[in-house]
């Protein structure tokens, strides 16, 4: 096999020797998992020194010094709370190795901490928690399961949480690159009266900063531990022995050598996969190595498969694998010889040698029952009761099937598409269709026992649509008129199901369902649901039972569906509460989504629905798939977040996964970690393609291992991180009060800056708030994690609607959940009614709003676009062709297609902004002091929520407390 334009750097070409012994297994998680992530209590920070005054923490003036230049100390800024009157704010975010900035940076003044007794208590940050709760241990035993939350215990003295050490920075500390001179000098004066907000860290900056240093620039991934540009930013990567980052992201690149040093910091080790991650047009797709009858060369051992780490020994005979170290033969098909270098002469001509990713055709033993598996088929299956037919959504998704089918996806090269499909429609009863080519009309099969649920006819229920397209067409343009005057409105859901896997079965074959639900399933059947929506329950510890799903049916057809390689994508139509935790609960652990349109009208939703259908059908995918993620010795994967299944400790199980599938893996120390030889990972994934082949596709990574936390800092993703805790957070209100999980998330984030303060900083002030340069805008993202609809216990958010969101974040990648928790506000007219275009997102936060300014703003999953109140006649005009904002009616949900350049641009963005995105968005415009406009403000995610939550200056301002209480 020859293939060409393969480059990789040596290191990459060959594994390292000495890695240590083999650990056979991965083994089980600890007993009681904690949500500190190692075990134990967290690393102890030093008590106040022995005969000194411990001052109360609302009496201290707190001094933040903001830091923005990694490499020089060019801007002290003062700034104030006007919520804080007398408190003075200074901000450092810290880049680690960095020279010490000139004497002259630094405004030589003393700098001296006004007495406490001068001092107005700040008030506290509303929807946060006192100081003194916040290390309070859990009530009760830990959480059954894997990735539980567990408080830290209590301190011996005083701390709550923490235990007591004595003697922090005694004196001037080691190792603290990006020291400064003069760090307790500052600028001295009263404090001024306005704050100014651009002098917080800001994740606007963040991502321009990064676009602007390695946007358009390539990134080549032929260095171990190499941290990549930001999800946000465009580049294009080269695959020179690493995984692209587009397949894998991890929390940190450098993981710390020892358990004692992870615990130390509590940063999560984790890594954020998407194996079927989309490629750009320019970034060459994933080669297929096919090795016959002998399938792909892997460890005798651990079973790795051959990748770069593998280093070929005794003149290419054998080779050492770089995750066990096992010594094994070579295969005599595989033998070849080695360079001058060690290094095989066939290396550049083989992907599994010199690349991170790459596909292995797999042989019959990857197969079930040892056959080769059909192609896979998609089944339609449409809810035709009473609320459907009334609303027109029948007659929209057939109408919209007969162009959408000739779009299945297909293997690359081939002219059709081998998925076969099938219909089937329902309310009390299903209804099965003979769509056989050789018919004239379809004909309907009706299966009214749904507790014993089977397919009523094999032959013709799944076929190729090519050969069928006549009968499939008459069938779609006859099921609207079929059940025109039906007046039932009682459905069925779990039979739905699992005439979906029977039909698999029967087929034997892996597919998806495609299912168009309206209301909560509450004909007499299996799976029946009843309202169990209960408002009092809200801020309660009961209020978990909320999204927990009822037991019994769904979890066993959760089983099956896995098991027959059945994915479940559900369409609700809601009017009212149907019980999402619990009809989501199947397609969430089938690697399926859900999609939501509540009060769903034609005219409003219709094309919204149908975007998110379009992309749905045509998405990239594999099926009936198997994913085991193997670590050289010393770490192991040990916990898993996403829409997934798991029978055992060690596979993950999908019965399906697509391009916008992100699985997190958590990994912990069992061994010491050696800086010489790094840390490898490698993900395999097995799965059947749409063209009916089973297929391995592999993604290698390595890191790199530090015993210095300051190198683990440095190498931190904030994307990663917070998608980490996200889903962390989001599995946790399962089984925890909503406060305790709040308080956690506090708890971890002030531990993590307050290890790296102690640990890496340079020595300063103990009024200083200090940031690592790589976490400066962490705080804003876990505020903003903090004011998600799951996480804030408020009457006035749907029951349903938090459900969903928290099964959706589970199955995201790190794009979307950064996206979600800090969206993009794009100014589209500034304040002199000129257009801004190309413009440049700024923060989100109610400041930057003009009354004459016009705004887009998207989370992927939600669209705005918001009208200043004096938004200029003419460009009302130009975009809505209307005199005036006041012509403009409420709840508006497109713009006109009107022909002048003003209209054309904006309808671009809106349009190129939807065609990104996973899934779609329904654009919603609002003008400014509107009634709807309470919907749009809270997606300003900088200021105080609107159902409770602290604004990003008050969240830092605590965070800062709870810092300095560790410290003291």
């Amino acid at each position: 096999m020859s293939q060409q334009g393969y480059v990789a750097a040596p290191p990459y070409s060959q594994a390292q020797p000495g890695m240590g012994a083999y650990q056979g297994g991965f083994g089980s998680g600890p007993t009681q998992p904690l949500y500190g992530h190692y075990g134990g209590p967290p690393q102890a920070f030093s008590a106040p020194p022995a005969g000194k005054m411990h001052l109360s923490v609302l009496n201290i003036t707190f001094f933040f010094f903001v830091y923005l230049d990694v490499h020089s100390f060019s801007g002290i800024v003062r700034l104030e709370n006007s919520l804080h009157k007398m408190c003075s704010f200074y901000f450092l975010v810290q880049g680690l190795q960095s020279p010490p900035p000139p004497a002259s940076s630094v405004v030589q003044q003393p700098f001296q901490t006004p007495p406490p007794s001068t001092m107005a208590p700040p008030q506290m940050p509303p929807g946060l928690m006192p100081m003194a709760s916040m290390g309070r241990p859990f009530p009760g035993p830990p959480p059954p399961g894997p990735g539980g939350f567990q408080q830290p215990g209590l301190g011996s003295a005083g701390q709550p949480g923490y235990p007591q050490q004595a003697g922090y920075m005694a004196g001037p500390q080691q190792n603290m690159p990006g020291a400064f001179p003069g760090a307790q000098s500052a600028m001295a004066g009263p404090p001024q009266k306005k704050l100014d907000p651009d002098s917080i860290p800001s994740i606007t900056h963040v991502i321009e900063d990064d676009q602007v240093k390695q946007g358009g620039q390539v990134f080549t991934t032929n260095i171990r531990g190499q941290v990549p540009p930001l999800v946000t930013t465009d580049f294009t990567v080269t695959d020179q022995g690493n995984a692209s980052p587009r397949f894998i992201r991890c929390t940190t690149y450098s993981l710390p050598c020892t358990a004692d040093l992870a615990k130390q910091c509590q940063v999560p080790l984790a890594a954020i996969i998407k194996p079927f991650a989309s490629l750009p047009k320019n970034e060459t797709p994933l080669y297929v190595v096919n090795h016959g009858d002998t399938g792909p060369v892997r460890c005798n051992r651990c079973k790795a498969y051959m990748c770069p780490y593998m280093q070929f020994i005794d003149g290419g005979r054998r080779y050492q694998c770089g995750f066990c170290n096992c010594v094994n033969e070579v295969p005599v098909f595989y033998f070849q010889h080695l360079d001058h270098m060690g290094r095989r002469v066939d290396f550049y001509e083989r992907p599994e040698l010199s690349l991170g990713s790459y596909e292995f055709v797999a042989t019959l033993d990857y197969c079930k029952n040892n056959k080769p598996p059909n192609p896979p088929a998609y089944i339609f299956m449409i809810d035709v009761s009473y609320n459907n037919i009334k609303s027109g959504l029948v007659k929209l998704i057939c109408d919209e099937l007969k162009t959408l089918l000739e779009k299945l996806p297909r293997e690359e090269g081939m002219e059709t598409s081998a998925i076969k499909v099938g219909f089937v429609t329902y309310n009390k009863v299903l209804h099965f269709y003979n769509v056989k080519s050789a018919l004239a009309q379809p004909q309907m099969m009706v299966v009214s026992d749904t507790a014993e649920m089977f397919v009523p006819l094999l032959d013709g229920f799944l076929v190729n649509y090519q050969d069928s397209r006549a009968v499939i067409y008459n069938l779609l343009d006859q099921i609207p008129d079929m059940f025109a005057d039906t007046a039932e409105s009682e459905t069925v859901f779990a039979p739905v199901i699992q005439a979906g896997v029977e039909a698999f079965k029967a087929a034997e074959c892996s597919g998806k369902l495609f299912i168009f639900q309206s209301s909560m399933p509450t004909a007499e059947a299996p799976g029946k649901l009843k309202n169990r929506d209960d408002k009092k329950l809200v801020n309660t510890d009961k209020e978990k039972t909320l999204f927990q799903p009822q037991k019994g049916v769904y979890e066993q057809l959760s089983k099956d569906c896995v098991a027959s390689g059945c994915c479940v994508d559900l369409f609700l139509f809601p009017s009212q509460y149907t019980d999402i935790a619990t009809m989501a609960d199947v397609p969430s652990h089938t690697g399926g989504s859900v999609y939501k349109y509540s009060n769903f009208q034609i005219e409003t939703d219709g094309e919204h629905f149908l975007r998110d259908l379009r992309k749905d059908v045509q998405k990239s995918i594999g099926f009936d798939a198997i994913m085991r993620v193997r670590t050289s010795t010393g770490f192991r994967a040990t916990d898993f977040f996403g829409g997934i299944y798991m029978n055992n400790t060690t596979d993950v199980e999908m019965a399906a996964v697509d391009c916008d599938n992100g699985v997190t893996v958590e990994f912990k120390h069992d061994d010491t970690l050696s800086e010489e030889t790094g840390a490898l990972m490698q993900c395999a994934l097995l799965y059947t393609t749409i063209g009916g082949q089973r297929r391995l596709r592999i993604h290698n990574l390595s890191l790199n291992c530090s015993s210095q936390l300051s190198e683990l800092y440095k190498s931190c993703e904030t994307d990663s991180l917070i998608n980490f805790f996200a889903k962390s957070a989001y599995r946790a209100i399962l089984n925890q009060p909503l406060k305790n999980v709040r308080e956690i998330l506090v708890n971890q984030t002030a531990h993590m800056l307050a290890c790296y303060r102690k640990n890496c900083a340079s020595p300063s002030a103990a009024s200083q708030l200090i940031l690592p340069d790589a976490m400066k805008v962490f705080p804003v993202y876990m505020n903003s994690l903090m004011k998600t609809a799951p996480l804030v216990g408020s009457t006035e958010l749907s029951t349903d609607d938090r459900a969903h969101q928290r099964l959706s974040v589970m199955a995201m990648g790190v794009e979307d959940t950064q996206l979600l928790l800090y969206p993009r506000l794009i100014p589209l007219v500034g304040n002199k009614n000129t257009l801004r275009l190309p413009a440049t997102p700024v923060r989100c936060s109610e400041e930057r709003l003009t009354d004459s300014g016009i705004f887009l703003l998207e989370n992927g999953q939600s669209m705005f676009l918001w009208l200043g109140q004096a938004s200029s006649p003419d460009l009302i005009q130009s975009l809505f062709n209307l005199p005036s904002l006041a012509h403009l009616q409420g709840h508006m949900c497109a713009l006109p297609e009107l022909d002048n350049p003003l209209s054309r641009k904006v309808r671009s963005i809106i349009s190129g902004l939807l065609e990104k995105r996973s899934n779609s968005m329904k654009l919603q415009i609002v003008r400014q002091k509107d009634k709807p406009e309470m919907l749009f403000r809270q997606f300003l995610v900088e200021d105080k929520g609107l159902h409770g939550g602290a604004s990003y200056m008050d969240f830092l301002c605590y965070v800062h407390r709870e810092i300095r209480q560790l410290l003291t």
